[in-house]
């Protein structure tokens, strides 16, 4: 398992390009499988949730051709299990998004209960009550869910859940009426890009979806879906962690192929705090070295600020003087990185869904644990402003969302090195930017399918 080494105190300056969308990108896999014929998508990421998505299509029939410029090649007519095991879905939460297309293509569908990042109880009831209006017939049973459908048919469907719309919710419904017998509404839809892009691939296959990026989406159900071409979207989510990097480390960096006109809040609330922020249709300009000042953030369904942004935000704010607060509406549990935080020196408090923080002048480098994938990412950016070197272990975590992070961050001007914490003990404590060049490493996530992840039975995300 591997785990970085992180001197800080050096901030970020030059250029970098943003990678595709995961969250976009799974579920479209995922469709494919309802797609009697070749499916084509291009600007895809190579990040270790496209492997395991890669491999559970793999494993019910489908041939995945990934090419060299970053398309892939997905033919399911050759898919003939509806079964999706639980060794793979356990591994990603996105894996309960082939529930829709195999139970669409089938009439059946056997699909374990998802895994996914440890941040707090997500049910998937939302996606259950929407197929089960469409007409499925639901069950768990041993860990599995069991959906049946002689034929599904078009039906009016709530997907209001406590803590706002679930978009892989969406996605599932989606799917399921696009070749559902009828008209389809869906209320409380996820209004997410990530949810435009899917609707956006599926009409490109034959579908019809309108309202897409409103909370009602409507769907004439058709009978079959044809082959398709589609670039996914770039990833929204990278651009803002790359851009809070820029703003901890008071860089100066240009951010290529970012998804300016989705970021409005992310972009804004940067403003607010003095970071300079310029931006065109696809690039972001952060510029961080002006006075900053404290904010009280709340994490909420789009186009609210995104909750996979909150743990880059608390470290953010944990170098802001003043006092700020982040309120999390979408995952209230999500504060698992506040307390490697503190080991950092960060003075944060959290009642309830809420995290109250009071900035400090600077954070100082210490041993950290990640627990999820965007926790890791802050704990690298709190290592980027901390003095000294950092110690972040579990940084397997970060390779389900972000393709190579370090080396990224490495030709901006950071200092990170990669090494697997079984060996860490035995090398030597780097102290010099000359020695903290970033080597390959077995643990990390190939496209190709020759790599091999650590098992992960004990943390599954």
């Amino acid at each position: 398992m591997d785990m970085f080494f992180v001197e800080g105190g050096h901030p970020l300056h030059g250029s970098v390009r943003v990678d595709g969308s995961k969250n976009a990108c799974l579920p479209i896999m995922a469709a494919s499988l309802a797609i009697n014929g070749e499916v084509v998508l291009q600007q895809v990421p190579q990040l270790r949730d496209i492997v395991t998505m890669r491999q559970l299509l793999q494993s019910i029939g489908a041939t995945l051709d990934f090419r060299s410029d970053g398309a892939v090649q997905i033919d399911s007519r050759n898919v003939r299990s509806s079964v999706a095991p639980y060794e793979l879905v356990r591994q990603m939460r996105a894996g309960v998004c082939v529930l829709g297309p195999l139970l669409t293509r089938f009439g059946h569908a056997r699909v374990s209960l998802p895994g996914g990042c440890n941040i707090g109880h997500r049910p998937i009831d939302l996606h259950l009550r929407g197929l089960a209006a469409l007409g499925a017939d639901i069950r768990l049973e041993g860990g599995y869910i069991v959906a049946e459908a002689r034929q599904l048919r078009g039906a009016d469907v709530d997907l209001c859940g406590p803590h706002g719309p679930t978009v892989t919710g969406t996605c599932n419904v989606m799917m399921a009426a696009a070749l559902a017998k009828g008209h389809t509404i869906i209320r409380s839809a996820a209004r997410e890009p990530e949810v435009q892009d899917f609707a956006q691939f599926l009409n490109r296959a034959g579908a019809r979806i309108s309202g897409v990026g409103t909370s009602i989406v409507e769907i004439q159900g058709v009978e079959q879906l044809h082959n398709v071409c589609h670039t996914v979207i770039p990833d929204r989510i990278e651009a803002a962690t790359l851009a809070l990097a820029a703003a901890i480390t008071r860089g100066n960096v240009m951010i290529h192929n970012a998804p300016t006109m989705d970021m409005t809040r992310v972009l804004n609330t940067l403003v607010e705090m003095g970071v300079t922020v310029d931006t065109t249709e696809n690039t972001l300009h952060v510029r961080g070295s002006a006075p900053r000042f404290p904010r009280f953030l709340m994490a909420e369904p789009y186009p609210g600020l995104p909750t996979d942004c909150q743990a880059q935000f608390m470290a953010l704010l944990s170098t802001v003087p003043g006092r700020s607060e982040i309120t999390d509406r979408v995952f209230p549990e999500r504060f698992m990185h506040a307390a490697e935080l503190v080991r950092m020196g960060a003075d944060i408090h959290i009642h309830g869904n809420t995290a109250m923080i009071n900035g400090v002048t600077r954070l100082s480098a210490a041993p950290v644990m990640a627990s999820d994938l965007r926790a890791s990412a802050a704990l690298v950016l709190a290592a980027l402003a901390a003095e000294g070197r950092s110690e972040i272990r579990r940084v397997y975590h970060l390779d389900r969302g972000y393709h190579a992070f370090e080396t990224k961050l490495n030709q901006l001007g950071a200092h990170i090195r990669r090494v697997n914490d079984e060996c860490a003990n035995g090398i030597p404590r780097p102290h010099s930017a000359s020695r903290f060049a970033v080597a390959p490493t077995v643990d990390r996530p190939s496209i190709d399918g020759q790599t091999r992840f650590a098992a992960v039975d004990a943390d599954p995300e």
